[in-house]
This record gives C-alpha cells, structure tokens and sequence, in this order.
C-alpha cells in the first residue's frame, strides 16, 4: 500500500490514500494489489466479526445491480475472472451498484452527498477495532470514499455512531482503517459508498462481546468459543492458517478451516494460546482433529493458568499428553478436576493441524460478575 500522505486521509488510516488503479494488463491479477504490510495492521490478529462463517450476512443494500451484496462476507480473497461476463456486464466478486446519475445534462454527476449503503449484522456482537475496505479488482469502478457506522439497534435512526468518517479509499486495494471511536458493544454495521461502485470485501476485526444473560441460562459452555467471547491469543506458527479457527462454530470442512503449521525439522512443539471467555472451570475437551488426515499430531497435552489467582503466570498441567487419531473428534474427560482458570494451552507433538478446540466448563461466580460488569460497561450508549 502507498504511504503517501492525502489531505482527505482518516483519523486511524494505516498507510493514507492508495489512488488509483492501473488498468488490468492481463497475468496475475494480484500482482499489483496494493496492501499494507501485516505489522502495520495488529487489529488483524483478532476475529473478523462479519465472518460469513460466523454467521454475518449482508441484510439489506439500495443496489446491487451488478454484483450481490452477499459477497462482501465471503471469508475467501476476491477472486477475478477476466473472461467472465454476463448480461449486465462483468462479472465481478463483490458488492457492484450501478453508476449514478446526476438531474439532468446540466448536473449530470451525482450530488456530493449521494451514495449507495449496504446493512451487515455481525455475526457475532462485539467491539470493532479495526476495518479493511477492500476494493479487489475494482480499478476504474470503486467508490470514491466510503463510510462505516456501526450499531446495537439498527431500527434506532439515532443509535449509529461513526466508526469511520467518510474517507478516500483507492481501487484495487485492501483500504485498512484502525477505528478510534470509543469503545461499544455493536451488533450492525452500514458501509455506504460515495457515490457508487464496488466493494470486494468487507473485514470488521474486534472482540467478541456475548450476551451474560445466554451464557448465565447455558451454564457450561465452550469457554474458548469465538461466539461466547473466548480468544485465540497467539499461536507457535501460522503458516497454512491462523489459530483463531479453532474458536469458530461448527466443524471444519477443509484444512484450511482450521490451524496447521508447516513441518517442524527442530527440537520442541507447537501450541496454541487461549484467553477464556471467563475465569471459568474446564470440565471436558473436544480436539478435533477433522479433515487432517496425514498431517494431524501425534499427541497433544492441555494447560491452564489464572491470571486473576495468587500465582497468575504459574500453568497447571490437566491433560497429560494424549494420543490423537487423523481426522477424528476426540471427547475427552479430565483425569483430576481442573482448577479455575482464565487462559488455556494446547500443546501439540511435534507438529501438525487442529480443527477445532472445545472447552467445556462453567464461568466461576467471580468471572461471570465480570463478565457481566464488562457486557454492561460496552454496552452503555449516551
């Protein structure tokens, strides 16, 4: 992505105004994608709330003429085809509106205020930290600038708060925006396009943010699941795929659903860091190991620690290493009970993929009191 400076850049914009776009020339068409470099952009380590696969949908849009409004939420980058059209033109992987017009000869440009918007519920609720607009094959037929706001009551004309104000953003880019906006709960977010064009995707990185009241009425819950607030903090490697995967709902269908790190030719193991949903007691482990069936570990050993307790950064063992099957769910019972804990370690040996961790347990009565004083603090609009 160009670091030049633009006297229209946003508060929060990581590397300023890309510009324009070349035209495609044909071979490779990322070869002249513009992108900031993953160091500039920490937001990305956290869960995309939008995710399709999180259950985000696109609910609504003014006009989606040339490309559905759905495609904003794919979890995969744009694809570009350049033999591909249909009968209204192009056929492109994003959100495509049709060209605005202005009033007549006189005025035919668009106001300056016109645009086209798109409705997304998240698909889970959360604070947003940081955005990517990205604008993937769009060269000559991106926006102008785009907004974002987001919102916990999308009926409420009063309840949206600016997450990014109207900014350039410049085609054939991923357009990334840290949000400096106070902190809030939101369940919604608007992207509007100025004045019309075509977004690729659509990324709202954050925290996720559940509701006490549902996990107070489940009990035991999966204290390292995405949807109940769990986090996949850090990770050994992430060379195939990124841990946070594991904390997502539902199995995995392929291998890149879920973490894999390359093969390891040195001493030691990987392993997978968690921060829990609460400080909680864990009961029973999933370790899935679904879809990898000649690259799983061979064994894998779970700890805690609490970070709240008298010895914060002192991790108990309460899985020894255990014997994993490829592509299997593994159910497993503890052989001691575990003590409380706020962040979990799986260790796996020496190497490999996993799918998807469960953690089943329940909060203790001081985690769910923060819980609940956390849910209230975000969630205080005014």
């Amino acid at each position: 992505m160009s670091t030049d400076a633009h006297p229209h850049a946003a508060p929060g914009g990581i590397g300023g105004f890309t510009g324009q776009a070349d035209p495609y020339r044909g071979g490779d068409p990322y070869a002249d994608y513009r992108a900031p470099d993953p160091a500039a952009l920490p937001f990305t380590a956290l869960p995309d709330l939008a995710d399709r696969r999180l259950g985000g949908s696109v609910v609504a849009a003014s006009d989606e003429f040339f490309a559905e409004r759905e495609n904003l939420l794919l979890p995969h980058p744009a694809r570009f085809d350049p033999l591909a059209f249909g009968h209204k033109g192009k056929v492109m992987d994003g959100w495509e509106t049709r060209r605005r017009r202005g009033t007549g000869p006189g005025t035919p440009l668009p106001a300056s205020d016109d645009h086209d918007w798109a409705l997304i519920r998240l698909g889970v609720p959360g604070v947003v930290r940081g955005l990517v607009v990205d604008t993937a094959h769009f060269r000559g037929n991106h926006p102008a600038a785009v907004r974002v706001e987001a919102s916990a009551d999308p009926d409420d004309p009063g309840g949206w708060t600016e997450l990014l104000p109207r900014t350039p953003v410049g085609g054939h880019a991923a357009n990334a925006f840290a949000v400096t906006a106070a902190p809030r709960r939101v369940t919604h977010l608007r992207l509007s396009q100025f004045p019309d064009g075509g977004v690729a995707r659509l990324r709202a990185y954050g925290e996720a943010v559940p509701d006490p009241a549902w996990l107070a009425a489940l009990g035991t819950f999966d204290l390292a699941a995405l949807e109940h607030g769990g986090l996949a903090e850090d990770a050994s490697d992430r060379f195939y795929s990124p841990p946070v995967h594991t904390t997502h709902p539902g199995r995995a269908r392929a291998m890149d659903e879920g973490w894999e790190t390359r093969r390891r030719r040195e001493p030691g193991n990987d392993w997978l860091a968690y921060r829990l949903a609460a400080q909680g007691v864990v009961r029973a482990v999933e370790i899935d190991t679904g879809t990898y069936k000649g690259n799983a570990p061979g064994w894998a050993s779970l700890s805690v620690r609490d970070a709240e307790g008298p010895e914060p950064d002192v991790w108990h063992e309460i899985l020894p290493p255990t014997a994993l099957l490829p592509d299997c769910l593994h159910r497993l019972t503890l052989p001691a009970p575990a003590p409380p804990a706020t962040h979990a370690r799986l260790d796996v040996l020496p190497d490999g993929g996993i799918a998807r961790l469960r953690l089943h347990g329940t909060p203790t009565a001081a985690g769910m009191a923060r819980l609940t004083e956390h849910h209230a603090a975000l969630s205080a609009w005014g």
